[in-house]
C-alpha cells in the first residue's frame, strides 16, 4: 500500500481539468457510483410525494442505503409510511444495488453498439470478479436473462396465490414487489409482521426461499447450471456453492427447528407443518435475505447465535447476497483441514488452491471480523442495548441481510450512521472498500525470512 501523496493527487486533478479523465481505481469507481444512487435515491424518498406522512432526511438516506445494498433494514415501516411512489423507487434501488450499477453500465454500452474502453473493462472484471474480458459481456447479459425469468415466473407464482385475498392491482403490485424483495435477497416487506399471515402457506413460503436462494448463490452458477445441466460437465466452483449452500440451509434448519420447537414465542405452539416452514425460512433468509414469518427477538440466544454465523457466511460470489460468501467460507476451512492434516496442498474438488486464493480468502475473514468488532464495541458505548441483540443488527448490516427485530430504530443516531457504513462497506465488500481507499504499487525490495511462533 501507497501512502497519500497530495503533489500526485494534485497532478490527478490537473489532469482531470486537463482531459476530462479521471484515473481512479475500479474499487473507486463502484464505491463513487453506489454512493452517488445512494444520494439520488435518498432525495427521491425525501419528496413529498414518495411518503405518506413528512420523514427525516436522515430515514431518508438509511432507507435508500439499505435498498441500494439490498439489505432491508429500516427505520421507518416501508407499508404504511412510504406511498406507492416511494415503494416503487425503494423496489428500483433494491433492483439496481442487485444487478449492480456496472451491469446496468455495461449492457447500456453494449446495447448502444459501443466498445468497452480497458478502464471500463477492468471496472467490469472487479465487479463481476472475473479475469477474463471475453466473458464480461456474457456474463452482463447473462445476469439480465437470468433476473427477468426467475423474477417473472416468482411474480406470477405470487400472483396467483395472492389474488384470491384482494384485487387485481393490489395483487400484482404485492407479488412483484415481494418478488424484487425476495431474489436480490433485499428483505423488505409491505406488512410490518413480513410473512408471519403466510406461516401455514407452502406456496408463498417455498416460492419466497426458492427466490432467495436462486438469488443468494450466484449468477455464475445460476448461468452454469442452465447451460451445462450436468453435474460431472459442473466446474468446481460451482460444485461448491450448490453443495455448501444446500449444507447450510440444511444445517441451519435442523438447528433452528431443534432449538425452537418448544419456544413458545416462535415455534412451540404451531403445528409441525408450520413450524418445519417457519424454521426453513429462518435458515434460508438468515443467509441472505431477512424475511420471517415469527418474531425473530423472540428467538433463544442460541438460535440468535446461528443465525448469527449464516448470515456472516452469507451466500455466493456475485450474487445478490454479501457475508464473507460461501466460496471463502469452504476454502478456509480446506486450509485449516489441510494444515491439521500435514497435507502438502489445500485441495477442494481434486484441485489446489492458489495461494493467493487462501490469503484473500483470509484477509476477507480478518477485515471483515475487525469491522464487525469494532462496530459492536462503539454501539456498546453508544447505546445501552443486550449484547446478543446488537451483534444481531451489526452482523445483520455487514452481511446486507436485513433480519432484524426493530432495535435500528430505537438506536441513537451515531449507532444508526454507523449501520449506514456498514451496510455500504457490507455490500461492497471489505477488501474493495479498503482498496478504494489506497492505491497499489509494487515494491522491489524483498527481505530475509524469519520464523514466527504461532499457535
Amino acid at each position: 500500500m501507497r501512502n497519500w501523496d497530495p503533489f500526485h493527487t494534485y497532478l490527478l486533478y490537473k489532469r482531470f481539468r486537463k482531459t476530462g479523465k479521471f484515473n481512479a481505481s475500479p474499487p473507486l469507481v463502484l464505491a463513487m457510483g453506489v454512493l452517488v444512487l445512494i444520494v439520488l435515491g435518498s432525495v427521491l424518498l425525501y419528496l413529498p410525494i414518495a411518503t405518506t406522512r413528512p420523514i427525516s432526511y436522515f430515514a431518508a438516506l438509511f432507507t435508500a442505503t439499505s435498498a441500494v445494498t439490498i439489505t432491508g433494514l429500516t427505520l421507518v415501516d416501508i407499508g404504511t409510511t412510504f406511498s406507492h411512489f416511494g415503494q416503487v423507487v425503494i423496489a428500483l434501488l433494491v433492483q439496481i444495488g442487485g444487478l449492480g450499477i456496472v451491469t446496468f453500465a455495461v449492457l447500456a454500452a453494449l446495447t448502444l453498439g459501443k466498445k468497452i474502453s480497458l478502464q471500463q473493462q477492468a471496472l467490469a472484471l472487479e465487479a463481476f470478479n472475473q479475469t477474463s474480458v471475453s466473458k464480461v459481456r456474457k456474463t452482463a447479459f447473462a445476469v439480465f436473462k437470468i433476473t427477468i425469468v426467475i423474477e417473472a415466473a416468482g411474480a406470477a407464482i405470487l400472483f396467483l396465490r395472492w389474488w384470491p385475498e384482494s384485487d387485481l392491482p393490489t395483487a400484482l403490485f404485492r407479488s412483484a414487489f415481494h418478488t424484487v424483495m425476495a431474489f436480490n435477497n433485499a428483505g423488505f416487506s409491505l406488512q410490518a409482521t413480513q410473512l408471519s399471515l403466510y406461516i401455514g402457506d407452502p406456496v408463498t413460503i417455498l416460492t419466497t426461499t426458492l427466490l432467495i436462494i436462486l438469488g443468494g448463490i450466484g449468477f455464475s452458477v445460476l448461468s452454469e447450471v442452465g447451460g451445462k445441466r450436468r453435474w460431472s460437465r459442473f466446474t468446481p466452483y460451482t460444485k461448491l456453492i450448490l453443495l455448501g449452500t444446500l449444507v447450510l440451509n440444511i444445517v441451519g434448519f435442523a438447528l433452528i427447528w431443534a432449538l425452537e420447537f418448544r419456544n413458545v414465542g416462535t415455534l412451540g405452539t404451531l403445528p409441525i407443518q408450520e413450524q418445519a416452514l417457519s424454521a426453513w425460512l429462518q435458515s434460508v433468509a438468515s443467509r441472505t435475505a431477512g424475511f420471517s414469518s415469527i418474531d425473530v427477538g423472540l428467538l433463544s440466544d442460541s438460535s440468535k447465535l446461528v443465525s448469527i454465523v449464516l448470515m456472516f457466511i452469507g451466500g455466493g460470489s456475485l450474487s445478490t447476497a454479501s457475508g464473507i460468501k460461501i466460496g471463502t467460507f469452504i476454502v478456509l476451512l480446506a486450509a485449516a483441514y489441510s494444515y491439521i492434516f500435514q497435507r502438502p496442498e489445500v485441495v477442494l474438488m481434486k484441485r489446489a488452491v492458489s495461494p493467493d486464493t487462501i490469503q484473500k480468502s483470509l484477509a476477507l475473514l480478518l477485515v471483515t471480523l475487525g469491522l464487525a468488532v469494532a462496530s459492536v464495541f462503539l454501539i456498546t458505548i453508544f447505546d445501552q442495548e443486550p449484547f446478543i441483540d446488537i451483534l444481531f443488527e451489526t452482523i445483520s448490516a455487514l452481511s446486507t441481510t436485513g433480519m432484524s427485530y426493530g432495535l435500528s430504530a430505537k438506536l441513537s443516531v451515531p449507532s444508526q450512521s454507523l449501520l449506514i457504513i456498514l451496510m455500504f462497506a457490507g455490500r461492497l465488500g471489505p477488501l474493495t472498500l479498503v482498496y478504494s481507499l489506497a492505491t497499489q504499487s509494487r515494491s522491489r525490495i524483498r527481505y530475509a525470512e524469519t520464523d514466527i511462533q504461532v499457535g
